[in-house]
């Protein structure tokens, strides 16, 4: 089992989510963030003052899925979340140690 993080635009997060229904991924956690990369924020204009905004806006979007499905998941955050820009973000994939489903007490794969 994995658990598949990935940092994207927040407007992208509809077609993401879309892609990862049509697969059958059930259960994603989606947590609003702000952070930056290669993109080192940008200034703004308010008032006639210019002022940096160093954190953008992203969604952190996190999905357990088993050992079989990871590929497909991966390319399918991967082609939804592109638009060729900087700021796409990053998928981060790390190994799951155990899942349990505190309603029933499933275990392993049957949890997810």
């Amino acid at each position: 089992m994995k658990l598949v993080t990935a940092i994207i635009k927040p407007f992208k997060l509809d077609e993401v989510r879309q892609a990862l229904s049509e697969l059958g991924t059930q259960g994603i956690t989606v947590t609003e963030v702000k952070g930056f990369g290669r993109q080192k924020g940008h200034t703004e204009l308010y008032r006639g003052a210019e002022y940096v905004v160093d954190f953008l806006p992203k969604v952190k979007l996190e999905a357990a899925v088993s050992d079989e499905r990871l590929p497909l998941v991966i390319e399918a955050i991967e082609k939804a979340a592109r638009t060729g820009k900087i700021g796409d973000g990053k998928i981060f994939v790390t190994a799951l140690e155990q899942v349990v489903r505190i309603r029933t007490g499933e275990q392993g794969d049957e949890a997810l």
